[in-house]
């Protein structure tokens, strides 16, 4: 399918991965929130009993034979993770999962309340319709390869380069384009109007590395053999199968070398930021026309679109030119047919798994089916499931309660600013500037999608996954040269995660993630600044990361540093890329400090900024509860929202490709930068989690 070039996302954590890229919402509409819930549908209900419990702080979870002094993470999380093992369907256990799987309960129970709903109409019968079909085995395990005969007949049919490239154009147009991510997202250099944004894509594997690295030559490996699988699945022989497998690696590889890495993706935000008009683009990739590729879309050529990594799209003209049409050809059946293998028969089903779950990232089990059709709603329809999920698992109360902790992690993150010792008057004045426009988002959209368009039936779990994705594409390409709508979301309610946008300047907390360890409405002030007040700073210090401070007050791409200041942050943040270039995750292999720095620096502003919050808060720090002071009772919460522990395989993904660095080291990375924990657990100089003198990191 299609992808938008979903590439700004500052995210708290990775659960669903880069989500959607995002928009900032419009603060007069904040009191009318309620009325954005639907009220004319059919009431649904909630068995809690039937949900998995919360995840609470618990001091009976501390694991006294570790010192928080050497390892928080271990102190905190030691004897809880021990306890509680990776399940069988996950690659990764913790504080995030257990939220997801609440959140699935409520979804799972909505879903099938929906489904029961023949006669159900608008987001209704659209979740209703996808539950039921996809949860439909029998019908799916019968239709086989069938859905999609019509669409591997006509790359059958190509013949040279040029009906390639009509191929792309036209698949494209039906939200079913695999080569390039496609779609529309506000101008670097004018965030109030979105443009096109063209961006490289195409590979199978996560990262570039994995056609190249040593030590990834396994992974290519079956990779290789997946690729044959799934085309013999669709009908290619054996033998051919085995051949037309390494000319699909081949092309790949091709690929990955006018790519760009995950690293310099994450670090680089200028990489997405190529403006250029579709003549000018026509001539970087004769081959390709992109004057065509707009009119096969709908749309009227646009004066300037960007042409994101333009070696990548040259190096896919090149291909058009040179490479032979049966190369094509199965580059392209294979990637039809991978990418449609979650809503096919079983054997598609099994082989998807075996390759991209158990080997990629050693999941044991495969996911029940009702969870597996939940992600699928979530990704073809997540915001109007997001209509009936908000209706039973968001109480009024915790909107409110959030919108004041927002208020005052606002008001300490501008003290902080105030008194940056580092930070000229000329530069600080614009850095209050962005402080002033920050757009908080609480809980779901004030003025919900419409989706009267999409046309959903009881008829093929896959048809509708095709529906959807054309609707949606048709639903981005209509944002193209208009301004960008300040209302919409990036996230899902039930999605547990937070995310900043710096094109709008937002801060962004979905219902989901307002729940312990990260907010709990009945705990005190210590557990919910360490959680969700601690989350709130790191979305905003987002707006004064790397990538982040490299954006204005209104969302424009500019420099607001002066020389001096801009040298001066740049030393401060080497400083936390070597801190955790020292960790080692796993043997032999460290954390990628440069790649998870924008994180890195979210962390440690973030904390400082919900410790300052706190103060004011709950201004006794002598208070005591369950045998810990307020302070330390602070820190062990942050540290409970890092619980967290990773299958090897997943590991070695992450490693690679995740902006975030692995948990346990975000509960200890951060903390040990700040006087105020050394103060709060008694620690001494030369403890392990202790920075102090030249090693102390402090930035914003």
């Amino acid at each position: 399918m299609s992808k938008t070039p979903k590439f700004l996302l500052l995210s708290l954590s990775i659960t669903l991965a880069l989500a959607a890229c995002n928009r900032a919402a419009d603060p007069a509409a904040t009191a009318s929130a309620d009325a954005a819930k639907p009220a004319d549908a059919p009431a649904y209900t909630l068995d809690e009993s039937k949900l998995p419990p919360v995840n609470r702080f618990d001091v009976a979870d501390l694991d006294t034979t570790k010192n928080a002094c050497d390892d928080l993470a271990g102190y905190v999380n030691g004897k809880w993770l021990a306890a509680n093992k990776i399940p069988g369907d996950r690659t990764s256990w913790g504080a995030f999962e257990m939220l997801d799987e609440r959140s699935n309960g409520i979804q799972h129970q909505l879903a099938e309340q929906a489904a029961a709903r023949s006669d159900a109409t608008g987001v209704d019968k659209i979740v209703g319709d996808f539950y039921a079909t996809g949860m439909d085995q029998a019908k799916i395990d019968a239709q086989g390869i069938k859905p999609l005969e019509s669409r591997l007949a006509e790359i059958d049919a190509l013949t040279d380069g040029a009906a390639v490239a009509n191929y792309l154009r036209a698949s494209y147009a039906k939200g079913e384009g695999q080569l390039f991510g496609f779609g529309p997202e506000a101008d670097f250099k004018d965030s109030a109007m979105n443009i096109a944004y063209a961006s490289q894509g195409g590979l199978g594997l996560p990262d570039k590395g994995y056609y190249f690295d040593a030590d990834k030559k396994d992974k290519l490996a079956a990779y290789e053999q997946h690729v044959a699988k799934v085309l013999e699945l669709s009908g290619v022989p054996a033998a051919d199968a085995a051949k037309q497998a390494k000319d699909v690696v081949a092309f790949e590889t091709r690929l990955a070398k006018a790519s760009k890495s995950s690293e310099e993706l994450s670090r680089d935000v200028s990489l997405y930021y190529n403006p250029v008009s579709a003549a000018e683009a026509d001539k970087l990739t004769p081959n390709f026309s992109w004057t065509e590729f707009f009119k096969a879309q709908g749309i009227a050529a646009p004066a300037k679109f960007s042409l994101a990594i333009p070696a990548f799209h040259q190096e896919v003209s090149k291909a058009l030119g040179d490479m032979p049409v049966d190369q094509w050809k199965s580059y392209l059946r294979f990637h039809m047919v991978d990418s449609a293998s979650p809503f096919l028969s079983d054997a598609f089903v099994q082989e998807n798994y075996n390759f991209y779950n158990k080997t990629m990232r050693g999941q044991a089990q495969i996911k029940e089916r009702w969870k597996r059709v939940l992600d699928t709603i979530e990704n073809q329809a997540g915001e109007a499931f997001g209509q009936i999920y908000v209706k039973v698992a968001f109480p009024a109360e915790s909107k409110a309660r959030m919108e004041k902790l927002v208020q005052n992690l606002r008001d300490a993150l501008k003290v902080r600013l105030e008194n940056l010792a580092w930070m000229s008057p000329d530069t600080k004045k614009k850095a209050m500037e962005k402080w002033a426009s920050f757009t908080p988002k609480i809980g779901y959209p004030d003025k919900w999608r419409d989706w009267s368009g999409l046309q959903t039936s009881r008829d093929s779990y896959i048809g509708n996954v095709l529906a959807a994705n054309e609707f949606n594409y048709k639903w981005n390409l209509s944002k193209i040269g208009k301004p960008v709508d300040k209302t919409e979301w990036g996230m899902t309610p039930q999605t547990v995660n937070a995310y900043y946008n710096p094109l709008q300047n937002e801060i962004v907390f979905p219902a989901a993630i307002l729940q312990p360890p990260f907010f709990d409405a009945k705990a005190d002030d210590a557990y919910n600044y360490g959680g969700i007040g601690a989350v709130i700073g790191h979305e905003m210090i987002h707006g004064y990361d790397d990538q982040g401070s490299r954006f204005g007050p209104t969302g424009n791409f500019e420099n607001w540093w002066t020389e001096t200041d801009s040298t001066g942050f740049k030393n401060l943040t080497n400083k936390l890329v070597q801190q955790f270039d020292e960790y080692e995750a796993m043997p032999g292999k460290h954390v990628n400090g440069n790649l998870t720095l924008g994180e890195n620096i979210a962390d440690l502003g973030g904390l400082a900024v919900a410790y300052d919050a706190l103060q004011r808060a709950q201004p006794d720090q002598s208070s005591s509860e369950v045998g810990m002071t307020r302070d330390q009772r602070f820190f062990a919460n942050w540290a409970t929202v890092w619980r967290r522990s990773f299958k090897p395989e997943e590991l070695n993904v992450r490693l690679t490709t995740d902006p975030h660095a692995p948990a346990n080291f975000r509960a200890i990375g951060a903390p040990s930068n700040m006087p105020a924990f050394a103060k709060a657990f008694q620690c001494k100089a030369g403890d392990k989690m202790v920075r102090d003198g030249d090693k102390s990191i402090q930035i914003w």
